[in-house]
């Protein structure tokens, strides 16, 4: 399904932006993975209900799914069909569009209604949606929402070094090369990244190098040259990451996502990420 592109005013908090209507042909459950981004989901027909895989005690029903930055697979359910609209929120998009670093829900899985860090224009948006027909002025509630709130907050970004060090080890560089170059000590960097995303330095570099890999595996590569253009050490060193991240091999997730959604965009966002 086409979107409008993201306007240039939230090119720099939205990353994607993305209706879905999908029908997978039966109730199931879909991983929800890692990612460098915050998720939000805003469903159209149902609530959306979210757990951390292995964990049904951590369920959680609502119109909308925010959910932080984390290094373990989600559990999405369904009834056999999903409709709604995904966004991938960047760490800078947090401080813009919900006024907090994105450290504030690091971990979490919540909604628009209990996350106390949301602003209450945000809140109205699950309402807004299901008052409003069609997928073009859905999306238009959206990005007008969005403009608003980093209109707003201005341009809240993260310290300028914290920024470069994030950029830094998303392209693979060492901890200890990246704190040099910004001028921290190893643990003063570990603090400020920490503070400002909820992860650790490694955990962003990790989950930075297992999404690199996730999209050149859509792309149908194999998974050896997946493994070293994406930095692992090898094939069995990208399947290992892939269990402890995922929760399943990269093969186990592909025979998984495929066989019911053929256009790679739909797949990527709206089925992948939570």
């Amino acid at each position: 399904m086409s979107a409008p592109p993201i306007p240039a005013a939230l090119g720099r908090y939205v990353v994607a932006r993305i209706p879905y209507d999908v029908d997978f042909g039966a109730p199931g459950v879909h991983r929800g993975l890692p990612s460098t981004t915050l998720t939000l989901v805003l469903p159209l027909d149902e609530p959306l209900r979210v757990s951390w895989a292995g964990a049904p005690g951590s369920l959680h029903a609502g119109w909308s799914s925010l959910s932080g930055l984390h290094t373990a697979p989600a559990a999405i359910h369904h009834d056999g069909g999903q409709r709604g609209i995904q966004l991938a929120l960047t760490v800078p998009g947090a401080r813009a569009l919900l006024g907090r670093p994105a450290a504030a829900l690091s971990g979490s899985l919540t909604d628009l209604d209990e996350a106390d860090v949301v602003p209450s224009v945000l809140r109205a948006l699950p309402e807004q949606l299901h008052q409003t027909d069609g997928w073009d002025a859905r999306i238009a509630v959206v990005d007008r929402t969005l403009a608003s709130l980093a209109a707003r907050h201005g341009d809240a970004a993260p310290r300028a070094e914290v920024g470069r060090a994030l950029g830094r080890l998303t392209r693979g560089a060492r901890v200890a090369d990246v704190a040099d170059e910004v001028g921290y000590s190893r643990r003063r960097l570990t603090s400020l990244v920490r503070a400002e995303c909820g992860l650790a330095p490694k955990d962003w570099q990790r989950i930075a190098r297992f999404e690199a890999s996730r999209r050149l595996m859509v792309g149908r590569r194999p998974l050896a040259e997946v493994a070293a253009r994406c930095g692992y050490s090898d094939q069995p060193h990208l399947s290992r990451e892939w269990v402890a991240l995922a929760g399943c091999t990269p093969t186990t997730w592909l025979r998984e996502e495929f066989p019911f959604v053929q256009d790679a965009d739909a797949a990527d966002p709206a089925s992948s990420t939570a």
